[in-house]
């Protein structure tokens, strides 16, 4: 005789407990999200949790110093142009004259 609904999501639950299963919940951006997608495609993955798996053992494999190379996050490289430079040097300048002049 078949399980019920009921019956198979109390055993999928206690197989949760039992091997300490975890949810993990994580929202992606539009580019992250194309990029795991084509990861999928390369490697002819169809669930998202598989793939994140994959990652994860994978990435765990290569040990702490190849692991850091796969999974660094991209640092932006804050440039000021030396005009900006200026305006905020004369801003700052004229910021501090207001003060020192309402200390008088």
């Amino acid at each position: 005789m078949a399980k019920t609904r009921q019956e198979r999501s109390a055993k999928a639950a206690l197989k949760r407990v039992e091997f300490d299963e975890k949810e993990l919940r994580h929202r992606l951006r539009l580019g992250t999200r194309q990029k795991l997608e084509e990861l999928m495609a390369w490697n002819e993955i169809e669930e998202i949790s598989e793939a994140i798996q994959n990652l994860i053992l994978n990435a765990h494999t290569l040990g702490p110093n190849l692991s850091y190379q796969a999974i660094e996050s991209p640092r932006h490289e804050i440039k000021v142009s030396e005009n900006v430079a200026r305006m905020i040097h004369a801003s700052g300048q004229r910021k501090a004259a207001r003060i020192d002049a309402e200390e008088v």
